[in-house]
């Protein structure tokens, strides 16, 4: 599959053309580490049915509101965030690496199946057009704030596409991607999680919706606890309660979620914990409500959870140093970090 892309010599062309234009950013950091945005993190924006989706999908959770129209040709899928995943996962590696960004991205469409462990094959690039087209004509409203700004106006999760060069037999070799401001303003802002590479192994939507959550919410905590109401809520699943539930203690027998474990608890209570080593808390004790509360008074229309992970982010990069009060130095950050 390799040697058909790279004997039509087309990928050069494009090469050459974006890096003579401001504005587009090149796609060719091959070993970036995947990363996501909080906000789609954090809330419901992609269809968990692998049929094509129609619903109209309402979503409300302390204050924030999002509203999902599908084209005709449904909903944006969980799989088709790839796509969204892997032009983040560049922009951060362009923007760690001091590359200039731009929401116009060329991209070569074997290099984001591969990175994606998707099959390169006819019916890889297929499925990877329709992808496209479904990102480019959902529809999303919402006042969920990226970087420093809330949207209230609709967007698509991407502007558009299109194909830039392909083969003599019609299959895609180079894409060029424009995302929506709302998702690039993120990029801007760092508003990213890296995600295990192992994430796309997961092949049940459900799967990728609970990582998502328990990396989100989680991280390196000692453990992390929502009821199943709420994660039923959270994960935008179409199912009932009972059968959401069952799901979930099948994927707590199966065990197979990168990074974390899952458990329940008495009152039908989902418990999230991390494999590996966990922040010691003598070192970083958990915020207290108070701390929350006040941090809300100062960023309001802000996700207090994202801001919370962002900082934790920071201190578990700079080397972990002891906090005589974590409260009042996640408070000094959050000023400072809204100020900007």
């Amino acid at each position: 599959m390799a040697g058909s892309i790279s004997s039509d010599g087309g990928y050069g062309d494009v090469q050459g053309r974006a890096q003579g234009s401001a504005g587009f950013f090149l796609c060719d950091i091959f070993d970036a580490m995947p990363k996501a945005d909080l906000a789609s993190m954090e809330h419901p924006l992609f269809s968990l049915s692998t049929r094509p989706d129609l619903r109209v999908l309402q979503y409300a959770h302390n204050g924030v509101a999002v509203t999902v129209t599908p084209s005709v040709r449904g909903l944006a899928t969980m799989h088709d965030k790839d796509i969204l995943i892997y032009c983040i996962s560049q922009l951060m590696a362009g923007l760690n690496a001091g590359r200039a960004i731009t929401r116009r991205l060329t991209l070569r469409a074997h290099d984001l199946l591969v990175a994606t462990r998707r099959e390169a094959s006819g019916d890889g690039y297929k499925r990877l057009r329709e992808a496209f087209e479904r990102l480019a004509g959902t529809r999303i409203t919402t006042n969920i704030v990226t970087g420093e700004t809330e949207t209230t106006t609709g967007f698509g999760l991407i502007e558009g596409w299109e194909i830039v060069r392909k083969t003599r037999g019609g299959r895609m070799v180079s894409v060029a991607v424009t995302l929506s401001d709302w998702l690039f303003r993120a990029v801007q802002a760092k508003s990213v999680l890296t995600l295990s590479r192992d994430y796309f192994t997961l092949r049940k939507p459900l799967e990728r919706r609970i990582y998502e959550l328990a990396r989100k919410h989680c991280g390196r905590q000692r453990d992390w606890r929502i009821s199943v109401e709420v994660a039923h809520k959270k994960s935008g699943s179409a199912s009932p309660l009972r059968v959401f539930r069952k799901m979930l203690r099948d994927m707590i027998a199966a065990d197979s979620l990168p990074d974390y474990h899952l458990a329940e608890d008495p009152g039908d209570i989902l418990r999230v914990t991390p494999r590996t080593a966990v922040i010691d808390d003598t070192a970083l004790r958990p915020l207290s409500d108070a701390a929350l509360d006040a941090a809300r008074a100062h960023a309001p229309g802000w996700d207090i959870h994202a801001l919370q992970a962002e900082w934790r982010g920071v201190w578990d990069a700079t080397g972990r140093t002891r906090l005589r009060s974590p409260d009042a130095a996640f408070l000094g950050w959050v000023k400072k970090r809204v100020a900007r």
